[in-house]
């Protein structure tokens, strides 16, 4: 069979030594082909250079699309074959889908630009088809109004909606929660089996075992393992891919025995935004030295909840009572954009340590020695945020939100768009900074697995709801509510 997509001798370069080099592979007409590596291993460059979209210097031995020899076309060309013959699903569903343009208009906007019938029922067709809810609404939303998961529904409906021969998928799956997350890699599947051909790029191992027919493992720009899925996980060749693999396995944490004063006790809190319930009548209580899990389906009210326990947004109703004086930061789940793109990293730090009150002959070694706790060169400090890699953001941003000295510390998906090893080097940070400190945590995730890992107790949220609560091992074990039972069931996360 004739490949939908064929790369030889793929080298990409920013004027030092090759950053991506010698890469080739195929992907034939209903095969899923899987990449996986760490971040700067060369993955979303290779990805993005299969649509004409690298910034570096490109030379390719070989490019066949569909059938069509792309190895030297101009970007005239580009555009008639991208959306049609191949379309990407970026990683980045915020900052991908145009920001004055409607939802509805983004996925119609391929369709007219290779002369589709672009009109709304076919544009909520494809909506449903990556189970948008209310399709109809969220066509008329913008991008800002959606979650991080219905965003980026938002853009792989976009992406699919001329449809390609080949689709490229960079990270499809980050932002969303395990029931929706299964729902698109199973969406990704029938696309395949349908007889497109699917390149998925992902440092989600579970996922790339639930789709992929085969897989490359790529270290530093080259490829070091490829073969079967099963084959490639199951009994790995190289060093570099049983690093990874061990990474992505968790042991649940031992909860400590007793119940511990809690720090704060929330009591029918309940938060709408225009007219549309975000959290009802909410009721549970933080335990004091000990992390609580959040988890939940993206809209589920599980920012909303975290945002008014960090004073944000104040509740409609109810009452969230802390149990003396504590102070409570915030740890964003977007590192890149939570910083101001203009500031070093340094400067940065020393404005927190400046509003936690730190003299200013103080501040500078103390910037270093919190670059220095959270496992940062301190010679970071003169970069700007977009001159670190994803992990060091993270851990710049943990640093920041420890400069004001918290009691508490919320954290809003801190590791969804880690590769599995800097996630895991992440979670031990965050392990070994809470026993040092004493700090209580309060970890939004959607990842069941992390939430198992480093968590005490968890809460579910379900529209707004906690369907269920109580200890991690407890919760996961037996499962009371059907819709934890689906949560689990879909990230294959029970620890029964």
């Amino acid at each position: 069979m004739t490949a939908a997509l064929e790369v030889q001798g793929l080298r990409i370069g920013f004027g030092g030594p090759a950053v991506v080099d010698g890469v080739s592979f195929s992907v034939a007409p209903g095969e899923c082909v899987a990449i996986v590596g760490e971040s700067g291993a060369g993955k979303s460059l290779t990805a993005r250079a299969l649509l004409g979209l690298s910034a570096g210097r490109v030379h390719v031995d070989r490019l066949l699309i569909d059938g069509e020899d792309a190895a030297g076309l101009g970007e005239r060309a580009w555009r008639r074959l991208r959306g049609a013959r191949i379309a990407l699903v970026s990683q980045d569903a915020l900052v991908s889908l145009d920001p004055l343009q409607r939802i509805g208009s983004e996925v119609a906007e391929p369709l007219r630009i290779h002369g589709l019938d672009a009109g709304p029922e076919r544009v909520q067709e494809q909506l449903r088809r990556v189970w948008m809810p209310d399709p109809e609404r969220r066509a008329r939303q913008y991008s800002h109004e959606l979650s991080g998961g219905l965003r980026q529904r938002a853009l792989i409906a976009s992406a699919l909606a001329a449809g390609p021969a080949v689709l490229v998928a960079d990270e499809p799956t980050t932002a969303l929660d395990a029931t929706v997350q299964a729902r698109i890699l199973a969406l990704l599947r029938e696309i395949a089996d349908a007889g497109t051909a699917v390149l998925f790029i992902s440092h989600d191992f579970a996922a790339v075992r639930r789709l992929a027919d085969r897989v490359l493992v790529m270290r530093g720009g080259i490829v070091v393992e490829e073969g079967n899925t099963a084959d490639v996980l199951e009994n790995p060749r190289h060093d570099y891919t049983r690093e990874l693999i061990a990474a992505t396995r968790h042991t649940p944490r031992e909860t400590e025995e007793g119940d511990p004063t809690p720090v704060l006790v929330g009591s029918g809190v309940a938060k709408s935004f225009g007219g549309v319930p975000a959290v009802v009548d909410a009721d549970f209580a933080v335990p004091e030295g000990r992390t609580l899990g959040v988890v939940g389906e993206s809209g589920s009210g599980k920012t909303t909840l975290a945002r008014m326990i960090v004073g944000v947004e104040t509740p409609d109703a109810g009452e969230l009572r802390w149990q003396g004086t504590h102070r409570v930061q915030l740890v964003h789940q977007n590192p890149l954009g939570a910083f101001d793109p203009r500031w070093t990293i340094g400067r940065s730090l020393r404005e927190a340590l400046a509003a936690g009150g730190v003299p200013r002959a103080q501040r500078a070694a103390k910037t270093a020695a919190l670059m220095a706790e959270v496992d940062l060169d301190p010679g970071l400090a003169d970069r700007r945020p977009i001159a670190l890699s994803g992990g060091q953001r993270q851990r710049a941003a943990i640093a920041r939100a420890l400069a004001a000295e918290p009691d508490v510390l919320v954290l809003d998906e801190p590791v969804s768009a880690l590769d599995p090893s800097v996630r895991e080097r992440v979670l031990q940070l965050l392990v070994r900074l809470q026993r040092t400190r004493g700090l209580t945590m309060i970890f939004v995730s959607h990842d069941l697995d992390v939430v198992g890992a480093v968590c005490d107790t968890v809460l579910v949220m379900q529209d707004g709801r906690i369907v269920e609560q109580g200890r991690v091992s407890e919760v996961f074990a037996a499962p009371r509510h059907p819709f934890t039972r689906e949560l689990l069931a879909a990230s294959g996360q029970s620890l029964t």
